[in-house]
Protein backbone atom coordinates (compact mmCIF):
# COMPACT_ATOMS: atom_id res chain seq x y z
CA UNK A 1 0.00 0.00 0.00
CA UNK A 2 3.01 2.51 0.72
CA UNK A 3 4.46 1.47 -2.41
CA UNK A 4 1.23 3.32 -4.41
CA UNK A 5 1.09 5.68 -2.30
CA UNK A 6 4.68 7.45 -3.19
CA UNK A 7 4.34 6.07 -6.74
CA UNK A 8 1.07 8.57 -6.81
CA UNK A 9 2.61 11.34 -4.99
CA UNK A 10 5.70 10.80 -7.04
CA UNK A 11 2.81 11.39 -10.54
CA UNK A 12 1.23 14.27 -8.84
CA UNK A 13 4.46 16.10 -8.33
CA UNK A 14 5.25 15.30 -12.21
CA UNK A 15 2.17 16.12 -13.43
CA UNK A 16 2.20 19.71 -10.78
CA UNK A 17 4.97 20.43 -13.10
CA UNK A 18 4.13 20.42 -16.27
CA UNK A 19 2.96 23.81 -17.82
CA UNK A 20 1.39 25.15 -20.83
CA UNK A 21 1.33 28.32 -21.89
CA UNK A 22 0.11 30.36 -25.39
CA UNK A 23 3.22 32.51 -25.70
CA UNK A 24 1.24 34.83 -29.06
CA UNK A 25 -1.04 34.24 -31.99
CA UNK A 26 -0.60 35.16 -35.00
CA UNK A 27 -1.88 35.16 -38.63
CA UNK A 28 1.17 32.96 -40.46
CA UNK A 29 -0.33 33.30 -43.86
CA UNK A 30 -3.74 34.20 -45.60
CA UNK A 31 -5.33 34.14 -49.05
CA UNK A 32 -8.07 34.86 -50.66
CA UNK A 33 -9.04 34.29 -54.36
CA UNK A 34 -12.45 34.60 -56.58
CA UNK A 35 -11.27 33.73 -60.08
CA UNK A 36 -14.53 33.91 -61.45
CA UNK A 37 -15.62 37.19 -59.74
CA UNK A 38 -17.67 39.64 -60.94
CA UNK A 39 -19.72 36.99 -62.86
CA UNK A 40 -19.41 34.99 -59.73
CA UNK A 41 -21.89 37.49 -57.71
CA UNK A 42 -24.82 36.06 -60.28
CA UNK A 43 -24.24 32.38 -60.45
CA UNK A 44 -27.53 30.18 -59.63
CA UNK A 45 -27.03 27.39 -58.28
CA UNK A 46 -26.38 25.22 -54.96
CA UNK A 47 -23.29 26.02 -53.58
CA UNK A 48 -20.46 23.15 -53.00
CA UNK A 49 -18.45 24.01 -49.96
CA UNK A 50 -15.12 21.80 -49.43
CA UNK A 51 -12.63 22.34 -46.47
CA UNK A 52 -9.75 21.03 -45.96
CA UNK A 53 -7.58 21.33 -42.84
CA UNK A 54 -4.05 20.83 -42.05
CA UNK A 55 -1.68 21.21 -38.72
CA UNK A 56 2.02 21.51 -38.93
CA UNK A 57 4.31 21.13 -35.68
CA UNK A 58 8.01 22.79 -35.12
CA UNK A 59 10.19 22.70 -31.93
CA UNK A 60 11.77 25.81 -31.77
CA UNK A 61 13.92 25.67 -28.39
CA UNK A 62 13.70 23.34 -25.41
CA UNK A 63 10.09 23.43 -24.47
CA UNK A 64 8.67 25.72 -27.40
CA UNK A 65 6.65 24.95 -30.48
CA UNK A 66 5.23 26.85 -33.38
CA UNK A 67 1.58 24.89 -34.22
CA UNK A 68 0.28 26.19 -37.42
CA UNK A 69 -3.37 25.34 -38.50
CA UNK A 70 -4.16 25.38 -41.88
CA UNK A 71 -7.68 25.63 -43.16
CA UNK A 72 -8.88 26.17 -46.71
CA UNK A 73 -12.53 26.94 -48.11
CA UNK A 74 -13.55 26.39 -51.76
CA UNK A 75 -16.98 26.71 -52.79
CA UNK A 76 -17.91 25.75 -56.08
CA UNK A 77 -21.15 25.93 -58.13
CA UNK A 78 -21.52 23.33 -61.01
CA UNK A 79 -17.69 23.07 -61.30
CA UNK A 80 -16.75 26.72 -61.05
CA UNK A 81 -14.76 28.03 -58.25
CA UNK A 82 -16.39 30.75 -56.92
CA UNK A 83 -13.96 31.59 -53.97
CA UNK A 84 -11.14 29.83 -52.36
CA UNK A 85 -9.76 30.97 -48.56
CA UNK A 86 -6.91 29.86 -47.30
CA UNK A 87 -5.75 30.71 -43.81
CA UNK A 88 -2.70 29.48 -41.90
CA UNK A 89 -3.21 30.50 -38.40
CA UNK A 90 -0.03 30.30 -35.71
CA UNK A 91 0.67 30.28 -32.41
CA UNK A 92 3.88 29.99 -30.41
CA UNK A 93 3.58 27.62 -27.01
CA UNK A 94 5.20 26.98 -24.63
CA UNK A 95 5.14 23.15 -23.05
CA UNK A 96 7.22 21.39 -20.54
CA UNK A 97 7.18 18.91 -18.26
CA UNK A 98 4.98 16.74 -19.92
CA UNK A 99 5.32 12.96 -21.19
CA UNK A 100 6.02 12.35 -24.84
CA UNK A 101 2.74 10.88 -25.45
CA UNK A 102 1.22 13.76 -23.26
CA UNK A 103 2.96 16.42 -25.13
CA UNK A 104 1.80 15.06 -28.69
CA UNK A 105 -1.62 14.96 -27.31
CA UNK A 106 -1.34 18.47 -26.12
CA UNK A 107 0.58 19.46 -29.47
CA UNK A 108 -2.42 17.56 -31.28
CA UNK A 109 -5.18 18.45 -29.63
CA UNK A 110 -5.10 21.76 -27.04
CA UNK A 111 -3.35 23.86 -29.55
CA UNK A 112 -5.26 23.74 -32.25
CA UNK A 113 -8.46 24.16 -30.07
CA UNK A 114 -6.33 27.47 -29.17
CA UNK A 115 -5.91 28.54 -32.85
CA UNK A 116 -9.08 27.46 -34.11
CA UNK A 117 -11.74 30.32 -33.01
CA UNK A 118 -8.78 32.57 -34.78
CA UNK A 119 -8.44 30.59 -38.18
CA UNK A 120 -12.46 30.67 -37.95
CA UNK A 121 -12.66 34.41 -37.75
CA UNK A 122 -9.93 34.80 -40.82
CA UNK A 123 -11.89 32.58 -43.30
CA UNK A 124 -15.24 34.22 -42.10
CA UNK A 125 -13.35 37.93 -42.85
CA UNK A 126 -11.94 37.25 -46.22
CA UNK A 127 -14.84 35.41 -47.52
CA UNK A 128 -17.25 38.41 -46.39
CA UNK A 129 -14.09 40.97 -47.37
CA UNK A 130 -14.54 39.08 -51.24
CA UNK A 131 -18.16 40.22 -51.46
CA UNK A 132 -19.75 37.38 -50.22
CA UNK A 133 -22.01 35.87 -47.93
CA UNK A 134 -20.08 35.18 -44.73
CA UNK A 135 -19.63 31.84 -43.65
CA UNK A 136 -18.63 30.55 -40.33
CA UNK A 137 -16.97 27.12 -39.25
CA UNK A 138 -18.41 24.80 -37.35
CA UNK A 139 -16.98 23.72 -34.18
CA UNK A 140 -14.08 20.73 -35.01
CA UNK A 141 -13.65 17.69 -32.61
CA UNK A 142 -9.61 17.92 -32.61
CA UNK A 143 -9.75 15.32 -30.26
CA UNK A 144 -11.50 12.72 -32.85
CA UNK A 145 -9.03 13.71 -35.81
CA UNK A 146 -5.71 13.13 -33.09
CA UNK A 147 -7.45 9.99 -32.62
CA UNK A 148 -8.13 8.74 -36.47
CA UNK A 149 -4.85 9.77 -36.81
CA UNK A 150 -2.97 7.48 -33.59
CA UNK A 151 -5.16 4.72 -35.35
CA UNK A 152 -3.54 5.20 -38.63
CA UNK A 153 -0.34 5.34 -37.83
CA UNK A 154 -1.01 1.90 -35.49
CA UNK A 155 -2.22 0.12 -38.21
CA UNK A 156 1.09 1.23 -40.32
CA UNK A 157 3.32 -0.15 -37.44
CA UNK A 158 1.43 -3.02 -37.24
CA UNK A 159 1.30 -3.07 -41.24
CA UNK A 160 5.11 -2.70 -41.47
CA UNK A 161 5.94 -5.20 -38.51
CA UNK A 162 3.93 -8.03 -40.64
CA UNK A 163 6.13 -7.61 -43.42
CA UNK A 164 3.26 -5.80 -45.48
CA UNK A 165 3.35 -2.44 -47.76
CA UNK A 166 1.10 0.07 -46.99
CA UNK A 167 1.08 3.40 -49.08
CA UNK A 168 -0.13 6.47 -47.83
CA UNK A 169 -2.64 7.89 -49.43
CA UNK A 170 -2.63 12.15 -49.85
CA UNK A 171 -0.83 14.19 -47.24
CA UNK A 172 0.93 13.77 -44.14
CA UNK A 173 1.26 10.46 -42.18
Amino acid sequence: MSANLTEGAAQDGAQAAASFSVQKIYLKDASFEAPNAPMAFNEQGQPELNMNLNQKVGKLADGVFEVVLGVTLTCTIEDKTIYLAEVAQAGLFGLAGFDDATLDAMLGIHCPNVLFPYARQAVSDLIGQGGFPPFYLQPINFEAIYAEGLRRRAEQVAGASDGSTMVAEGGNA
